[in-house]
């Protein structure tokens, strides 16, 4: 009977447990979208996970929605990557980069001049927004990607992917959860095209389907795992009687041989059983905010063979060695929220290790 502490092959890898460290945006890199160097220490110290997935990564400078997320578009970040995969790679883990493009959510002041934010379609968030100052104003309206758009995005992806592979990384996860442009593609609310990027159930699925494939023919689909959101509000997404979407969407990439899957799952809904039918290589599952983290409910989803392996996020943030403390039944210390995002060293790499504690 499988149990959170067994190894899982992972596409070309195997992870030494069944626990991923969930992406988490932190805001420190620089202007320039290089990691800061408190990154290779943060990473290090987690790499006990079965897999690091990094925090969300813009695939190019026109991806970027927020103050202090890194990139993946130049030679100097890609170096800053590297040195954190050879820290992690160096305490015997694995790590897969997160790439994400904001689409709506963010806000031209962080683009380079004269660029506007895009989306599917002209269809303003209704929420509120941080520019390049952190100033909250409302969303900006964004421009309807035209299809030169939407090839030039789905090269870039290629392209930072491909980054990422040459920078020492074991793989890469697109994000297409949470409201970003992936998921803006596959909602009827925020992709109101009548082109074949939308209308139809297969038109909501067809960025999402060519662009992971223009990756996984760039970087091989065994190093490459996609994030969904079925039912996900954040963002002012509106994902309500859809599920013929991502049921349809995720039978045209279980051929592609893809590493993983990665679901974000608040509470168990018949979607999310039936994804885990269709699916036939790893189901990974992120049990979320609405969800709980408790080592025995995690546990029990992989006994009950609901989910091959869980993602865990701001666990790992406080405890860096969050799978010895789960294997040896001790204390988890609390985070600390004032230092989620922005800062250097301070709640990002001195959290200590339970022996230190």
């Amino acid at each position: 009977m499988p149990n959170l502490f067994d190894p899982l092959t992972l596409g070309s890898a195997v992870m030494r447990n069944r626990i991923a460290m969930a992406p988490m945006t932190r805001n420190r890199a620089d202007e320039n979208g290089v990691p800061s160097p408190f990154a290779v220490e943060y990473y290090r110290q987690r790499a006990g996970a079965g897999l690091i997935i990094t925090e969300a990564t813009q695939p190019s400078e026109t991806g970027r929605g927020y103050a202090g997320t890194p990139g993946l578009h130049s030679d100097e970040q890609q170096a800053a990557w590297k040195q954190i995969a050879d820290a992690v790679h160096g305490e015997g883990g694995l790590i897969y980069l997160q790439l994400m493009h904001t689409g709506r959510i963010g806000h031209s002041s962080l683009l380079p001049s004269g660029r506007q934010i895009m989306a599917p379609s002209a269809v303003r968030a209704e929420m509120d927004v941080a520019t390049a100052t952190g100033e909250m104003v409302p969303a900006e309206v964004p421009l309807e990607m035209s299809t030169s758009d939407i090839e030039s995005v789905i090269t870039d992806f290629a392209d930072s992917a491909e980054r990422a592979i040459a920078a020492g990384l074991d793989g890469v996860e697109l994000h297409g959860a949470n409201g970003y442009l992936l998921h803006q593609f596959l909602s009827s609310h925020t992709n109101r095209r009548t082109d074949e990027y939308g209308g139809s159930v297969s038109g909501l699925g067809r960025f999402v389907v060519e662009l992971v494939t223009a990756v996984a023919d760039r970087i091989g689909g065994n190093r490459l795992g996609l994030r969904l959101s079925p039912g996900g509000k954040f963002n002012d997404m509106h994902d309500t009687n859809n599920e013929e979407t991502y049921v349809e969407l995720v039978r045209q990439l279980d051929g592609l041989g893809l590493s993983y899957l990665h679901t974000l799952r608040g509470r168990p809904t018949p979607l999310h059983d039936q994804l885990r039918a269709i699916w036939n290589s790893v189901y990974m599952v992120n049990t979320g905010y609405q969800g709980s983290s408790e080592f025995d409910v995690l546990n029990q989803l992989i006994v009950d063979k609901v989910a091959d392996c869980v993602s865990v996020g701001r666990l790992f943030i406080s405890n860096p060695d969050l799978v010895t403390r789960w294997r040896n039944s001790l204390p988890l210390a609390p985070w600390d929220e004032d230092t989620f995002y922005f800062g250097t060293e301070k709640g990002y790499t001195d959290y200590p290790n339970a022996e230190t504690a």
